[in-house]
């Protein structure tokens, strides 16, 4: 996910009754709490209750999917947020580990027709990570958990513009 610039400016969406659920892997997990938390924080900022959250717990970035996919086929999650993170070591693994997680992400969201959010952190060192992780006030720059949780509502919000049905007539009229 991309840095937006224009989070800070926008009105923040509110969303009360939404049920937004995390994926979480555990390795690296000062980093990942970090991110569950600050995008809990903005959740909760949105009208979102904290028991509206729930959370699941994976060993890591590639297990991600098909705990998310189980999250997206209950009726009463509206969206699902995965975080984890893959570092490059010496070898390809973190290839194949984010590419694995990536494209299961995307399979899940398609497959559910529900918003289902890629936050895995693909990050040469841990000092890239930790800038794009944490919050400002924890001395990160990027703070992806919170720019997460906004995109989860935009989504939302999106899908229900999508949604609306106009019944304007379509093509010529009857005769």
């Amino acid at each position: 996910m991309a840095t937006d610039p224009e989070l800070a400016k926008r009105e923040r969406l509110e969303r009360p009754g939404a049920r937004i659920a995390f994926v979480v892997s555990t390795f690296h997990r000062d980093l990942t709490s970090a991110m569950l938390e600050s995008a809990r924080r903005e959740l909760s900022a949105s009208a979102i209750d904290d028991a509206d959250m729930p959370v699941a717990w994976v060993p890591g970035a590639f297990e991600l999917p098909i705990v998310a996919r189980r999250f997206a086929r209950r009726s009463d999650i509206d969206a699902v947020i995965c975080l984890g993170l893959v570092l490059k070591g010496e070898t390809t693994h973190d290839v194949y580990v984010s590419q694995g997680a990536s494209s299961g992400i995307q399979q899940v969201m398609l497959e559910t027709d529900k918003p289902v959010l890629l936050g895995v952190l693909t990050c040469n060192t841990i000092e890239q990570a930790r800038a794009r992780a944490l919050p400002v006030a924890d001395g990160g720059e990027q703070d992806k958990g919170r720019e997460l949780a906004c995109a989860a509502l935009q989504v939302l919000d999106a899908l229900d513009t999508a949604s609306r049905d106009t019944r304007r007539a379509v093509g010529f009229p009857s005769p």
